[in-house]
């Protein structure tokens, strides 16, 4: 499931964003909600800790990628394209018609049909799209997605079986949830499917070809979750989890079928809504698909690619002044000079340079390899007899003490150790980007590289599969009291999520996230679970 934050209401995994108000969904856990097979989900990265609040952040983009659990930092950049900001975040992902899911995918969108999906978009998506630039680039976004989209069809993809089913369920998913809002638009606000009582729902599993269709349904969601890195291969799902999931399920089948005997009496705007919607959502799937399955393989940089750039651009090198700094430093630590005064004085790590350089029960295991590995290479008092080069830079390291131990949150126990250092950076910007964090020099060249080779095959899919996109659309007029009431919105999603929560249950009337725990503290180098 998903939840909006600002209405607090649970929606299908499949869904971007809010029905009723555009906002971007958040993933509920893999751990609280077996069916997050597309869940927009981000990568669970290892942060190799280094003993330095200075750690760089790695310079890719923040991205959600549809099934795409553990994927690699080059599926997230190039997934940038597919987060559709036509309305900030994504206002193409509303409502569906009734094409069947094999349908050829859309590869054009018309001026009618742009001006069409913007009517209803949030303000400040519109306010934004008034500027020429993002106008383009979300044309450009567009195009992408869509050719990708094709591309997906062209090369099979849509044929494989547990795909066909997804493409299905988000057209019923979607089909089920604007019908729901259509026919009770009036009745009050209600969660999603509230006006579907136990008796219809009864009637639902009364007929035992449902039984057989759920399961090969939930079956499919699982293998999807696993297969995609999102759950542990071993977990089985919960009596509670496949309860959940029969409800919804039941829900959106009673609702999608009902929509489809109605059709002829649903309003045109609602089905050319529902039509425009369910090619746009099955594209962008389809899109996100296609980019983990063949482009992230055509995008991939190596190490031989890194370093030959690196000797052909030496001013991407550190400069050999750095290190010979960092020697001189290190005779004068090992000639007994105080250690801690001279981290105070040398050291560029701001998380340790005003404790002399000292991280305190450093469980084993979080920090980065090659300084962990040194540091206890050495007994208690030493110092490391040369530099320990890491991404970060040259470290001088003296062991002040180990054997210790740490009980995680989890009940297990950790070997800890307190080790000092006096970190000389090596790090470098980019150029192009003076407001990025600094990073390693390999990692700036493994960026600038992914960047350029994503960018040709992006051309490349393109040029080979045509799409049109109108640009002579018009935006739709965004008054004042449309802006403050945009802006109280935000304001009041903003307190909400500074409330302090409670780990044993809902933070706030009618939160629907279960079990809620409050963010626990770590230090800035831990490696994320």
């Amino acid at each position: 499931m998903k939840v909006c934050p600002v209405c607090n209401n649970e929606f299908a995994d499949n869904l971007e964003l809010c029905p009723d108000d555009n906002t971007k969904l958040e993933a509920v856990s893999a751990e609280e909600n077996v069916l997050d097979a597309d869940d927009s989900v981000e990568e669970a990265k290892t942060v190799e800790a280094v003993p330095a609040s200075v750690q760089p952040p790695v310079k890719t983009a923040t991205v959600a990628s549809s099934s795409g659990g553990g994927s690699s930092a080059s599926t997230k950049a190039l997934l940038v394209v597919l987060v559709i900001a036509l309305v900030g975040g994504g206002l193409l992902f509303w409502k569906l018609r009734q094409a069947k899911a094999t349908d050829t995918v859309m590869t054009k969108i018309t001026k009618e049909e742009m001006e069409f999906l913007l009517k209803d978009a949030p303000p400040m998506a519109l306010k934004r799209m008034e500027d020429p630039e993002v106008r383009k680039q979300q044309i450009e976004s567009l195009k992408q997605m869509l050719a990708m989209a094709s591309a997906a069809q062209k090369e099979g993809l849509t044929k494989d079986e547990k795909i066909k089913s997804e493409l299905e369920d988000i057209r019923l998913q979607l089909l089920a949830v604007n019908y729901d809002r259509e026919i009770n638009k009036d009745k009050g606000p209600m969660p999603p499917f509230g006006f579907i009582g136990e008796d219809r729902l009864n009637d639902f599993w009364a007929n035992p070809a449902h039984e057989g269709e759920f399961k090969k349904f939930f079956d499919t969601k699982v293998a999807m979750a696993k297969e995609d890195g999102q759950i542990a291969d071993d977990r089985e799902p919960s009596e509670e989890d496949i309860k959940q999931a029969k409800e919804y399920y039941a829900k959106t089948r009673i609702y999608a079928e009902e929509a489809e005997q109605k059709k002829g009496e649903l309003s045109p705007d609602f089905n050319k809504k529902v039509e425009l919607a369910t090619k746009l959502q099955q594209a962008q799937f389809l899109s996100r698909l296609y980019a983990k399955k063949v482009l992230v393989d055509k995008t991939k940089v190596t190490d031989e690619d890194v370093q030959k750039y690196l000797a052909d651009h030496p001013e991407m090198q550190p400069s050999p002044d750095i290190k010979k700094k960092a020697e001189e430093v290190l005779q004068r630590a090992k000639n007994g000079e105080d250690f801690a005064a001279l981290a105070k004085e040398f050291s560029e790590d701001p998380g340790s340079k005003d404790k002399g350089g000292l991280y305190e029960n450093t469980p084993v295991g979080q920090m980065v390899p090659e300084f962990e590995k040194a540091a206890l290479a050495l007994e208690p008092g030493q110092i490391s007899p040369t530099l320990v080069e890491t991404k970060y830079g040259f470290h001088i390291i003296k062991l002040e003490k180990k054997g210790g131990e740490q009980k995680g949150a989890d009940g297990t126990v950790k070997q800890t150790y307190d080790a000092r250092h006096i970190l000389f950076l090596t790090t470098v910007k980019d150029p192009e980007n003076p407001m990025a964090q600094p990073m390693s020099p390999k990692e700036a060249v493994q960026a600038k590289l992914e960047e350029e080779k994503q960018k040709k095959a992006l051309d490349e899919v393109v040029a080979n599969n045509p799409v049109e996109v109108a640009e002579d659309f018009e935006l739709p007029k965004v008054s004042d009291e449309q802006m403050q009431q945009m802006q109280q919105q935000m304001m009041q999603q903003q307190m909400q999520q500074q409330m302090p929560q409670n780990p044993d249950g809902p933070t706030m009337p009618g939160d629907t996230k279960k079990n809620v725990k409050p963010t626990t503290p770590v230090k800035p180098d831990a490696k994320k679970k």
